[in-house]
């Protein structure tokens, strides 16, 4: 209690701060590809992050599920070094190859002391330092309505924390301190937004989504499909939309305006009907996903494959909507 009881001031203060003085903040201004039509102050991974860590300082004894002390402090400094290049992104730009050199050494600084660093183990850890900077990206690219990073951040780690307190140990603690410290947050970026989160709340918080979710499948705490569905809708919407521009050899880091959230807000749902369309989706695949892990775990894939399923005819129905539209 007493550690949430932090996060949530930390968050709270560092955002009034950014209030008070708006302009030692970066600014999202108003472009082609943007859905917002004012400069807001893009700070909000400021408070999520000072939340979090004079928070988990407390937390000395608790660990995530899956890390040793010698890992979760690499965790640490992967997320610092993470903020910091996403920082200077925000303030003055930083090229994609050195953002994507800094993810891909960070990611594989993680996944070097979650898996042994031999022959046998070469693709396992290939594909958990892909992962890493692909979720780091994908959180990315879903922080450009109002409400969606905050309440998927909310929301999934929240999840993810009951998940692990299903162990009934204390490795739930610091995953509900990044939940509480990200309230703040979200009650600011709800419509209309007054703050964003800023490439330096979005890009380490997808790196920290995906370092604990597969640290928590190698400890055996949940399986492979628990987290997926947890961040299904983030996961779905990034990854089909990443993969429809590449079919069409579009530079796909480029910013754009494509993804299905951005094309449901352009049709008239609004920032507010795009949240409570998305909400839905990610409350429920995160409710689903707890229940299923602590009562029936094997229907954990067949939920995943349902929620799919419901995904899939959102994006059709958006699809139709916009061919419609044309």
């Amino acid at each position: 209690m007493i550690g949430a009881m932090i996060a949530a001031f930390c968050a709270a203060a560092v955002l009034a701060i950014v209030a008070r003085y708006p302009r030692i903040a970066p600014r999202d201004l108003p472009n082609e590809r943007s859905l917002h039509d004012a400069p807001v102050p893009r700070a909000g991974g400021w408070a999520i992050w000072a939340g979090w860590f004079v928070a988990t300082a407390w937390l000395v004894t608790s660990l995530p599920p899956g890390f040793s002390e010698s890992s979760y402090a690499t965790l640490r400094v992967a997320i610092v070094a993470l903020f910091a290049i996403s920082l200077l992104d925000d303030f003055r730009g930083v090229a994609a190859g050195w953002r994507l050199a800094m993810q891909a050494a960070c990611a594989c600084g993680v996944a070097a002391t979650l898996v042994p660093l031999d022959a046998g183990h070469a693709v396992q850890f290939a594909a958990i330092a892909f992962v890493l900077v692909a979720a780091a990206n994908f959180y990315n690219f879903m922080d450009g309505s109002d409400g969606l990073a905050g309440a998927m951040t909310v929301i999934g780690f929240s999840a993810l924390a009951a998940g692990a307190a299903l162990d009934r140990t204390e490795a739930f603690r610091p995953l509900l301190m990044l939940a509480v410290a990200t309230l703040p947050f979200l009650w600011r970026n709800l419509p209309r937004a007054r703050v964003f989160l800023g490439d330096a709340g979005s890009v380490p918080l997808g790196f920290l989504a995906a370092a604990a979710s597969v640290a928590g499948v190698l400890a055996g705490t949940w399986p492979a499909w628990f987290p997926l569905l947890v961040f299904l809708p983030f996961v779905a919407d990034a990854g089909v939309t990443l993969a429809r521009r590449a079919l069409r050899h579009e530079r796909v880091w480029e910013p754009h305006r494509s993804h299905y959230y951005q094309r449901l807000v352009r049709l008239g749902a609004g920032h507010r009907g795009t949240l409570a369309a998305y909400g839905a989706l990610m409350l429920g695949c995160g409710v689903t996903a707890v229940l299923c892990l602590a009562w029936r775990p094997g229907a954990g894939p067949h939920a995943l494959a349902a929620w799919i399923a419901a995904i899939a005819l959102l994006f059709a129905g958006i699809d139709y909507h916009g061919r419609q539209r044309a």
